[in-house]
């Protein structure tokens, strides 16, 4: 069988990186491209042949089941489950299985929600049968692995070690990274212990290994990004926008704008460079945004510039303000002529009185 049916879906982190953007909302949930990241990939997962997806969810839990119940919107049957104690990638995978119908040599795909990725679900799935794998790993080329865990691997694709984030030149004897998608035999999840934090990158696949078992890596180039930061969740959402990242949740045609129905923008303001405006969101004459993604309710002011930022939902961003490689959370009130550059976070509610905030003269 080349189709993987069930999937494990791991959305348990805090996304501390992300704050203020996770404060009231975990990580999976943050709009991108116009709706909640986690829609992405679940209908990415559906397109691929997967029926049934198993949330590991743990942060804010109680939110994931109002918005997708049962899955069937997505024509997926959805289940959940909470950790009470975060048991880590690999504990959460095991605390799972008991919602797993599959046999035990049938294959589980199991990812990540913070990773925004166009690898081909069902290729990793057919090398995973092809070569008689134990766990398959989707792996991605990096310019500077030194952030990443490295996985090396032999002429046939079969992993030969594992290798936590090297420093020294020596050590890098690879740019493959471990991209954070898996099939796994249905058996294997069995082995990882019960009822404690385990990581899988860790503890699991370099225990796997050393035991003899078949771990194959299959490398995709295709397009992949780490949300964890503002700044990369922010450019996952445009390049989703622009087509660059596939999707077949975006809700309208891929272009340089993405602009929600209910949205309101003045005719003369400039969106471009993969912008969305979410619901109700309301842009003034002459604003110029780039890049960014503006949420719902969120008020622009006339001339303001917005560039590769976010503005969270129901904020309000003052006349002439510049924003650029900020992130302002939810409900916070921006005044005029102030200019936030540079990874700068303004905290949800938060209120900036008119021209408080400069990095140029104010000429």
């Amino acid at each position: 069988m080349t189709e993987a049916k069930e999937a494990i879906l791991l959305v348990g982190g805090k996304g501390t990186r992300l704050r203020p953007l996770t404060v009231h909302t975990p990580k999976p949930m943050v709009p991108a491209a116009g709706v909640p990241f986690l829609t992405h990939q679940l209908a990415r997962a559906r397109a691929a042949g997967v029926e049934h997806i198993v949330l590991a969810t743990s942060y804010l839990a109680e939110v994931f089941e109002p918005h997708f119940g049962d899955g069937s919107s997505l024509g997926l049957h959805i289940e959940y489950v909470t950790e009470r104690e975060p048991l880590g990638t690999g504990g959460a995978i095991r605390n799972v299985a008991s919602r797993l119908a599959s046999g035990p040599d049938e294959p589980v795909l199991i990812f990540n929600g913070d990773i925004l990725t166009g690898l081909d679900i069902r290729a990793l799935v057919t090398s995973h049968a092809t070569s008689g794998a134990d766990v398959s790993l989707h792996l991605t080329r990096v310019e500077d692995p030194r952030a990443f865990g490295l996985v090396p691997t032999d002429d046939t694709g079969r992993v030969t070690a594992f290798l936590e984030k090297p420093q020294t030149p020596e050590e890098i004897v690879t740019d493959q990274i471990n991209a954070g998608a898996y099939i796994f035999r249905r058996s294997v999840i069995d082995t990882i212990p019960a009822d404690r934090p385990v990581s899988v990158e860790r503890e699991t696949f370099p225990g796997l290994l050393a035991s003899g078992a078949h771990l194959q890596g299959m490398v995709d180039s295709t397009y992949w990004l780490d949300l964890g930061t503002p700044q990369a969740f922010v450019r996952g959402s445009a390049d989703l926008v622009l087509g660059r990242a596939p999707s077949p949740a975006v809700p309208g045609r891929c272009g340089d704008r993405l602009v929600l129905p209910t949205a309101s923008v003045a005719a003369d303001a400039k969106l471009s460079g993969g912008t969305v405006i979410g619901e109700g969101a309301l842009i003034g004459a002459g604003a110029r945004i780039d890049g960014s993604a503006v949420l719902a309710g969120a008020v622009v002011e006339p001339g303001a510039v917005i560039t590769d930022s976010l503005v969270g939902a129901g904020a309000r961003i003052g006349s002439r303000t510049v924003l650029a490689g900020a992130v302002v959370g939810d409900g916070a009130q921006v005044g005029a002529d102030n200019e936030l550059r540079d990874g700068v976070r303004i905290w949800c509610g938060a209120t900036l009185p008119d021209a408080s905030v400069r990095f140029s003269s104010d000429e």
